[in-house]
């Protein structure tokens, strides 16, 4: 199942929407998001887990480092939402 997007948990969809927001506000492809950011916010661990399964990320300690299919899926995500407001 390595690479698959479809059917994600929400948790999993969550971390994905992180990476689309990093994507909106930099305009730049984005390749890792924070897992942990030592103030307390945290990425889903079951998302983690789920996103790591099915071949889509590898995460560490503090990062989770996008595959390409992941940021495949996040620049998908950011075009569906400027369509979605008539971009």
């Amino acid at each position: 199942m390595a690479d698959d997007v479809n059917g994600l948990s929400d948790k999993a969809l969550s971390i994905f929407a992180f990476a689309a927001y990093h994507r909106l506000v930099s305009g730049e492809r984005v390749t890792s998001v924070i897992r942990k950011d030592g103030a307390g916010h945290e990425a889903d661990p079951q998302g983690v887990m789920e996103l790591e399964e099915r071949g889509l990320v590898t995460a560490g300690e503090t990062d989770i480092e996008l595959g390409e299919a992941a940021q495949q899926a996040v620049e998908t995500m950011v075009a569906a939402l400027r369509r979605e407001v008539g971009r």
